[in-house]
């Protein structure tokens, strides 16, 4: 008669010889291809990658943000205007789209937008229906996304309803003004004077900044405009996904190229909106490219990007250049999203993930 232990040994050995079931069974022709991408690699320097389908991932997504990582790229992504009136025609054509889809977001945040204007620059105050106690004297600057051409308007007021919405704090959104017809500065120039407007109806020890992509961006230059000006710096700041660099410059402008489904590439319209809005300045001065500027005293900041982000790059590059100059920073990267995708879907678990993340941030850093 077998020992307990014999029959141990015996079941060990037997599943020794049987095969492994969780083991990751190569793809058909993985052979042949790692071949030919080590031959590829063989030296040090650029990497070479073969042709592969990336599917949409399902471990710890949403089937909304699903959804959304699956569509097919935008039909203007690669638009390419060749006048005023046809950027006009192109912008005018997606803030429609925005705009016929505010009444349902409000709605169903139950927030108020009033048109106002700061000195001749125009924007709205967005106003949640109700605010806790630790709310009431905190307010909110949002700079909207677009890439420096797209959201005139209410068409620009997604996030900050979102914001005012998840968060419950009032928000100041600015409709700067854009190309074709006004380039840089005439956005910053816009955003500073809401600013400086802004630090006189609250304590700025109370206030940040948000916005993503060219709002991501702005609300880095707001920052770096505001030292260089002696106004007060915002308490925390929230740049999402942020345009640091309009420049092709950056890992993920390469590795994520046709992979994120939003953007899908700055030799599309992307680069065509950073040439147009450059208005012939150097693309890497400080206050169209903020990553090449100063973050010494910088505000706590928030920053929000996606592992098939277009801007992936351009936010580690920001906020390893914050942690380096000593500036608390948090990084928040979502599992297969695209750029900014975090905010698209108002019902997405992981949209009211990201903006309760900011909200709670800003809650953390702000005064009461």
């Amino acid at each position: 008669m077998m020992t307990s232990r014999a029959i141990l040994l015996a079941f060990v050995g037997v599943l020794a010889l049987a095969p492994r079931l969780d083991a990751q069974q190569p793809p058909p022709g993985f052979d042949q291809t790692a071949a030919s991408a080590a031959a590829a690699n063989s030296q040090p320097g650029a990497r070479k990658t073969p042709p592969q389908t990336i599917p949409v991932p399902a471990d710890e997504v949403s089937p909304q943000v699903q959804a959304l990582i699956g569509g097919a790229y935008p039909p203007h992504f690669n638009a390419a205007p060749k006048n005023a009136a046809e950027w006009k025609e192109l912008i005018n054509r997606r803030a429609a789209l925005g705009i016929a889809a505010l009444p349902a977001l409000k709605a169903k945040f139950g927030v108020t937008v009033e048109p106002t204007e700061f000195g001749n620059v125009k924007a709205f105050i967005v106003t949640p229906k109700s605010m806790p106690a630790a709310n009431r004297n905190r307010l909110l600057v949002h700079v909207h996304g677009g890439g420096y051409v797209f959201g005139p308007g209410e068409a620009g007021l997604n996030e900050a309803v979102l914001l005012a919405g998840f968060g419950a704090f009032k928000v100041i959104s600015v409709d700067y003004r854009m190309p074709p017809d006004h380039p840089y500065p005439a956005a910053m120039d816009d955003a500073m004077t809401v600013w400086r407007a802004a630090v006189k109806m609250a304590n700025p020890r109370n206030m940040a900044i948000f916005g993503t992509s060219t709002g991501g961006a702005m609300t880095l230059a707001m920052v770096l405009r505001a030292k260089t000006e002696g106004l007060p710096l915002p308490a925390a700041i929230a740049p999402g996904t942020p345009w640091s660099d309009l420049t092709k410059t950056g890992d993920s402008y390469l590795s994520n190229e046709w992979v994120d489904n939003v953007l899908v590439t700055w030799d599309g319209w992307l680069g065509r909106a950073a040439v147009l809005y450059a208005n012939g300045h150097d693309m890497k001065d400080p206050q169209l490219s903020p990553i090449y500027g100063d973050f010494s005293g910088f505000p706590p900041t928030i920053l929000t990007s996606g592992t098939r982000d277009l801007f992936l790059s351009n936010t580690a590059r920001t906020h390893r250049k914050l942690r380096r100059a000593g500036v608390v920073a948090e990084l928040h990267v979502y599992e297969g999203q695209s750029h900014a995708q975090y905010g698209f879907n108002a019902d997405a678990p992981e949209t009211r993930e990201a903006f309760t993340e900011i909200a709670q941030f800003f809650d953390r850093y702000l005064g009461k």
